[in-house]
């Protein structure tokens, strides 16, 4: 082709691709599909926003991958400037979609981590996501029965995303209100005392994908430990998953009692996040949930 291409692509031993075609859907990353003159295609994702991005999102779709329970794209190559997927060809959701996509993600959330957090630092979107377990590495992290849960959530992801706003701008009033609700916060999330397990991190509408079977295929993870009824409150905050997805969910793994009451702490973070990515829209639904807390 006599445009250039990125020189990653030159790992894979194909040789010069002779197409290399944008498609849409992405906000952080530029996105192609590289054709090559034996037909293969690829996914490859450029122009990183941050040192480590690709990297990063390359460690969590192969941690979600080791649990064997839901279709990620394998990893072809990566580096600072580039990540090469495996091409998924979309096709139709087939029947029974959303129950068997429930019951996957059940089956996902009961791959232990040994304590809350990850192996490292990653991105949710491009913010940083702050993974280290709190008073220690993760080298040196024991396991433990999901107690450290609510004090992690507060610091490493209330706590974080509020200080980024305010160096942002927007002052110090999500700060006083989540002062005042963090007891309770911390009561309400002691209340559902779990195991720490492996999540996607930023599962909504547009994070999946349906592959060539019509069966769900996870992509832009923010991967890390911690307790299940965080990742299914996201799929709740912008909708696209059926009323089947989270009853046959609770099939394979019942929720504990007052998870409902929870739910909108754990959307507050992506709230948040979507507060430091998008602007001030995002302000008001913040404040409204820490005052219902007070």
């Amino acid at each position: 082709m006599s445009v250039a291409y990125p020189s990653i692509l030159d790992q894979l031993g194909l040789g010069a691709p002779i197409a290399l075609a944008g498609i849409g859907g992405g906000c952080i990353a530029d996105a192609r599909v590289a054709t090559f003159t034996n037909g293969a295609k690829v996914f490859v994702k450029c122009a990183a926003v941050a040192a480590e991005m690709f990297e990063r999102e390359a460690a969590g779709l192969s941690a979600l991958a080791e649990a064997q329970a839901i279709r990620v794209p394998r990893v072809l190559a990566v580096g600072k400037e580039a990540l090469v997927l495996e091409f998924i060809q979309p096709a139709a959701k087939k029947h029974g979609f959303a129950a068997e996509f429930g019951r996957s993600f059940a089956r996902l959330h009961q791959h232990r981590g040994k304590t809350c957090g990850f192996m490292h630092d990653n991105f949710i979107g491009s913010t940083p996501q702050c993974n280290s377990p709190l008073g220690v590495s993760w080298e040196e992290a024991g396991s433990d029965d999901g107690s450290t849960w609510p004090a992690f959530f507060m610091e490493r992801r209330l706590r974080f995303q509020v200080r980024l706003a305010a160096g942002k701008g927007y002052g110090d009033e999500l700060k006083h209100l989540l002062d005042r609700a963090e007891a309770r916060i911390l009561d309400l999330l002691n209340l559902a005392t779990e195991p720490a397990v492996i999540l996607h991190g930023d599962l909504w509408g547009g994070n999946y994908i349906v592959d060539e079977c019509g069966e769900p295929c996870l992509i832009d993870p923010a991967v890390y430990f911690g307790h299940r009824e965080a990742d299914l409150a996201m799929t709740r905050l912008f909708g696209g998953f059926e009323p089947s997805f989270y009853s046959a969910y609770e099939e394979v793994a019942p929720l504990a009692h007052g998870h409902q009451e929870r739910l909108p702490i754990y959307q507050l973070y992506h709230i948040l996040n979507h507060l430091n990515l998008f602007g001030s829209a995002y302000l008001g639904q913040a404040q409204r949930i820490l005052q219902a807390l007070l």
